[in-house]
């Protein structure tokens, strides 16, 4: 059906926007935590303190994207709202555990793994469900609805160091389970107004069949060549995308001591990254077509050049204009996704088309926090790490200014196709009728000779 471009959807939108803000916004504010879990799990004999904490946040981070694939699966045969719900329910059992640990490697499974898989089922299908509600509006909608991050980005750090400061680390995590179970709730919200797989074969049959392995995973979308070059360049320039939101607090603190409100920066970055998602989501409904990947590739350009800089700012000054122009592009990057997949591979596969995209992101996500740890740990200083962070963004960036060309092609063989069907049609009518009207003229001759 025709998305009806409000109503429920409105609510649906908030629901979603409270999903990205607790998701993510937990996420972004790692950089706080990171630092009560070095000064509560760690010792000064430990040379790969660094690294081996850095894993933590990383894997969550990773496995939210890694998860995406599978999640898709679910959300196409079960719909959205069953998917989210029980997403957020893994996600607070795995939040809340991870309040009762005493050692840092449990928090690989408790926090690594099973809240961020819990996150990851209850982030996705809040995408999907948006283009049931949107479609003219689409872009203004995920600007909005991924600003929610911004909101919790700019207002959680606060929050989590007075409470750090107040109650310990392990009393804050439970504080941030409420934020989960409002979370449960909004996927109540997520009415469908698309049939997914489960009811379209309940209905034909009366009980629910598996569909063929080649509907559950839909490959199909990789034939598609934009989608492919698009599949490539996001997760090539994601190798040093997360390493800032690991790594800066920690930089910050080693640079200039206690001297300075590190918290600032991710209340910066959180800031003009929920400006930049409203703004450029906006933006993109009046990009015409796969032309909208232009505004990832400034993106991309922007956030690995922002990266380099962070290790030659000298005053805390200079580091906040950075995260300020950081947070801007990274918010411009977000918010066009969905909007972008729809383009490349039509409303029917995007579902999967999103879910393989995260997946692949998950690796370079998931991998270059704790090397830029390592290097920190090696070298005593991040500043290789911050340096090298900013060149895989600028390769990405480049490879993906081939999509707008490679996309046009594509449609203009799409267009010729059904030319071509037309005239072969034509010419078999037109053999037809020469067949018929030899067979005719004989039988007539027959019916004058008698």
């Amino acid at each position: 059906p025709e998305p009806p471009e409000g109503g429920w959807g409105w609510v649906v939108m908030l629901a979603a926007m409270w999903c990205n803000g607790a998701v993510f916004g937990i996420q972004n504010s790692c950089g706080v935590l990171f630092v009560s879990m070095l000064r509560l799990f760690g010792s000064s004999d430990d040379k790969q303190l660094v690294f081996k904490t850095a894993w933590v946040s990383s894997l969550s981070m990773g496995m939210v994207f890694f998860c995406s694939p599978i999640v898709s699966i679910f959300t196409d045969l079960f719909g959205c709202r069953k998917v989210a719900i029980i997403g957020a329910a893994v996600g607070l059992v795995g939040l809340l555990s991870s309040s009762f640990v005493s050692t840092i490697e449990p928090l690989y499974f408790t926090y690594g793994i099973l809240f961020a898989c819990g996150c990851s089922f209850a982030y996705q299908p809040s995408l999907v469900i948006l283009g049931h509600y949107f479609k003219k509006r689409l872009g203004l909608v995920n600007g909005i609805v991924t600003a929610g991050s911004s909101l919790f980005t700019v207002s959680l750090p606060f929050l989590l160091r007075v409470l750090i400061d107040s109650v310990d680390l392990f009393n804050t995590l439970r504080v941030l389970c409420i934020l989960m179970f409002v979370l449960f709730l909004a996927g109540f919200t997520y009415k469908p107004l698309v049939p997914n797989t489960k009811d379209k074969e309940g209905g034909k049959k009366g009980k629910f069949k598996l569909p063929p392995a080649k509907k559950i995973c839909n490959f199909s979308v990789f034939k598609v060549p934009s989608y492919r070059i698009w599949a490539l360049g996001i997760p090539a320039a994601l190798f040093g995308y997360f390493v800032p939101y690991v790594h800066l607090m920690n930089h910050v603190k080693e640079r200039f001591g206690d001297s300075v409100p590190e918290e600032v920066l991710l209340l910066c970055l959180g800031i003009t990254s929920g400006v930049g998602r409203l703004v450029f989501g906006r933006v993109a409904d009046y990009i015409p077509g796969a032309k909208k990947i232009y505004l990832q590739v400034a993106s991309f350009f922007f956030i690995g050049l922002m990266s380099m800089m962070i290790p030659l700012c000298k005053v805390f000054g200079a580091l906040i204009a950075v995260c300020l122009f950081m947070g801007l592009f990274d918010g411009c990057f977000i918010c066009i996704m969905a909007p972008i997949a729809f383009e490349l591979v039509g409303a029917q596969d995007v579902s999967q088309a999103i879910g393989f995209l995260l997946g692949l992101m998950s690796v370079p996500m998931t991998v270059g926090p704790p090397i830029a740890g390592l290097l920190r740990d090696k070298l005593g200083t991040y500043d290789v790490a911050f340096y090298l962070a900013g060149v895989p963004p600028l390769i990405g960036g480049a490879i993906l200014c081939f999509i707008p060309w490679v996309h046009e092609r594509q449609k203009l063989k799409e267009r010729a196709k059904p030319v071509d069907g037309e005239t072969t049609e034509k010419m078999l009518e037109n053999e037809s009728t020469l067949v018929s009207d030899m067979t005719e003229k004989p039988v007539k001759e027959l019916d004058s000779g008698f």
